[in-house]
């Protein structure tokens, strides 16, 4: 299991993953799964992965073969974001063509899912989520953040903090909570955590960071997350049992 996200707002892009594959009593794997693909003065890209790893590794591979080739159509010539998007999409399809009789013989989960961010010169940024089946959806300013692998536990912070209008540093404060409230309810998601951060327009990568386990920021920021919960919870008003239940009692005998 994995889980990674991606966030537009009107100032630029944030994107974070973590980095484990398998998690057990015994046994924790990692590998990276945020890449960057940029040409620094022309375009930024940006691809997370989450899903079948031997689908995953074999589509980025072949992107990088694309690359080094020189080919005609490659993630460094393709004019657009959404064409892009197109190209990774057959990749994945080319893969699972070739594949499929023998993953499925023997009942092997072939499925992922990917996320493209990024900026082309001429062009604003953009956010999209690619599915196994080669489509793709894309972000927008009413719905400014896209999740893949285990995204429920991080979802709900997204959506009470995130606008289009966020400032691109709280953005990214945001998706490291995000990441850490799924870090503590599933074992399955854990460090190493990339985490960039991109300014729209600047066609460079400025801040980037890996946070390994143990890195004192990630335990600052959950002791404080959790400290300011509990503080939040502690000021709720209690339930007036007392008044609900002489209401429902008034309204079940005035029916």
């Amino acid at each position: 299991m994995t889980y990674c996200l991606g966030i537009i707002t009107n100032a630029g892009l944030v994107l974070a993953a973590d980095s484990r594959t398998n998690a057990g009593v015994d046994y924790i794997s990692t590998y990276q799964k945020l890449f960057d693909f940029s040409v620094p003065g022309d375009r930024v890209i940006f691809l997370c992965t989450s899903g079948s790893l031997s689908m995953t590794q074999g589509a980025i591979t072949l992107m990088e073969r694309d690359i080094q080739a020189k080919e005609d159509i490659s993630l460094h010539t393709l004019p657009s974001l959404y064409e892009v998007a197109r190209y990774i999409g057959k990749k994945l399809r080319q893969l699972q063509e070739e594949d499929r009789p023998w993953l499925e013989k023997d009942k092997i989960d072939y499925s992922c899912n990917l996320l493209l961010g990024g900026q082309i010169r001429g062009a604003e940024p953009e956010l999209y989520l690619i599915y196994s089946q080669g489509n793709f959806i894309q972000a927008s300013k009413e719905t400014p953040f896209l999740q893949i692998g285990e995204t429920k536990y991080g979802k709900p912070i997204l959506d009470r903090i995130l606008t289009f209008d966020t400032p691109l540093s709280a953005a990214a404060k945001c998706a490291l909570l995000s990441i850490d409230s799924t870090m503590k309810s599933n074992i399955s998601v854990g460090p190493p955590i990339n985490l960039l951060m991109y300014e729209a327009d600047s066609f460079q990568v400025r801040y980037e960071l890996k946070l390994q386990i143990g890195t004192p920021y990630l335990g600052k920021i959950r002791k404080m997350w959790e400290i300011s919960l509990k503080e939040a919870f502690d000021r709720m008003p209690d339930i007036d049992w007392e008044n609900y239940l002489e209401a429902s009692y008034e309204d079940h005998y005035l029916e």
